[in-house]
């Protein structure tokens, strides 16, 4: 049997219920508490899902030694706080993305988890699931022999709400952190984690002052490029795209993709349809467990550096629109 690890989790809002589903999927993975901003939410949300504890303070729930890992799924504004307490407290954290608002606030973090020997990661679940592992794989073999180019959408219609963390400017708010994120990390993973060379962008900025469409361009040097669309109210065809000198890889739907195919040029269709356990999120959640269990600060597959070079591309986005958030920091 595997070592129990038990869990609180940081918020009660969608990216919470859904993070629950899945690690409840997970052998050995225990919700124990969760926290809100108010006793009234905490409990409500202990009492409809079975929870142990809950707690209205999260100063007092790091104050409970049975508890090991802290999931953070909370606004963006309030990740580096949050997470550098936890980790000073000596829990491991899993911090949903993006882990931060900019770099700054994300080094810190980082060092936090490096200063008190703690696991952390940024919850970029996609990168985790069945079919961007076996995507890794064809790459890693070279079965679309030179990658030139990469492309990806990730776009949905949300209604306009100024005071949601979509909108929100005071919440880091717009689709560059929300949405932007997923293709942006799509396009690190499949050119190694490398920090772009050159970064080519646009924002439409809605009527709330934050961004709701995003279109961005990367260059790797030479022939490898990435583009990478997001938005927050223009629902878009959501795939991935990646194009070598002997073939293409194709990723449906591509947050949410249950599949990958692989096409050689005409020799070779193959469709990889692995076993999706749960809702997906379970799969970040072995990996964030395995990695306590082996004694690691952090992941491979997921590491401080790549998070870091992810955090100082999207920086670099906002800079060149002169965009900061209220009150900005680090």
């Amino acid at each position: 049997m595997k070592k129990t690890i038990n869990w609180a989790l940081a918020g009660t809002g969608g990216i919470s219920n859904r993070f629950l589903t899945g690690l409840r999927a997970v052998e050995g993975a225990h919700a124990l508490a969760v926290v809100s901003r108010t006793r009234e939410n905490a409990e409500a949300f202990a009492a409809r899902y079975g929870i142990e504890k809950s707690f209205d303070s999260f100063d007092r729930m790091l104050e409970d030694p049975s508890i090991d890992a802290v999931y953070i799924g909370t606004p963006h504004t309030l990740h580096r706080d949050m997470a550098v307490k936890a980790l000073k407290a000596k829990k491991a954290v899993l911090c949903e993305k993006p882990a931060a608002v900019n770099a700054g606030e994300l080094g810190e973090m980082i060092q936090a988890a490096r200063d008190n020997r703690c696991f952390f990661m940024e919850a970029m679940w996609t990168r985790f699931t069945p079919p961007l592992a076996k995507v890794r794989e064809w790459l890693a073999q070279g079965l679309i022999g030179e990658v030139k180019v990469m492309q990806a959408n990730f776009g949905f219609s949300a209604p306009f709400n100024p005071q949601s963390r979509l909108f929100d400017p005071s919440l880091a708010g717009g689709c560059l952190l929300d949405a932007g994120v997923y293709p942006l990390s799509l396009a690190s993973m499949v050119f190694g984690g490398k920090k772009p060379e050159r970064i080519v962008s646009h924002l439409y900025f809605g009527e709330a002052g934050t961004d709701e469409e995003a279109l961005v361009i990367l260059s790797y040097g030479g022939p490898r490029l990435a583009y990478a669309a997001a938005a927050n109210r223009t629902a878009m065809k959501n795939d991935g795209w990646i194009y070598g000198t002997q073939g293409k890889i194709h990723l449906p739907d591509f947050v949410f993709s249950h599949s990958a195919e692989l096409l050689l040029d005409g020799r070779y269709n193959y469709r990889y349809e692995g076993d999706f356990l749960s809702n997906g999120y379970n799969y970040e959640t072995e990996e964030v467990m395995n990695c306590i269990r082996e004694g690691r600060t952090e992941s491979p597959v997921m590491s401080w550096d790549e998070s870091l070079v992810l955090m100082e591309t999207m920086d670099a986005v906002r800079a060149q629109w002169n965009y900061k958030y209220p009150g900005e920091k680090g």
